[in-house]
């Protein structure tokens, strides 16, 4: 789980970098990077937590939402996909 400020500095950063604004809470850029920082804080929980299932499930979820905005960010402009994988780390 992250806290308010962390998700105030992510909707700031990517928000003025790839959105409208520093307080555009919708753009997609901003949406995948919460969702990467939740997903990312979760390895910690199942480190600790070989066999909760139920938060497995969530997670799926939650990549699988992060997934498919990242296929309508790609859709819409190369660029700005190839850009954010690379700020946020991820693997494409």
């Amino acid at each position: 789980m992250i806290t308010s400020e962390v998700k105030a500095n992510l909707v700031k950063t990517y928000g003025a970098k790839y959105g409208a604004g520093e307080k555009d809470t919708g753009c997609t850029a901003v949406q995948v990077a919460i969702l990467t920082e939740r997903i990312n804080g979760l390895k910690e929980h199942f480190g600790a937590n070989k066999h909760d299932y139920h938060s497995n499930r969530g997670l799926l979820k939650m990549i699988g939402r992060r997934r498919s905005l990242l296929k309508y960010m790609r859709s819409n402009s190369e660029e700005t996909y190839k850009s954010l994988i690379k700020d946020l780390g991820l693997r494409k």
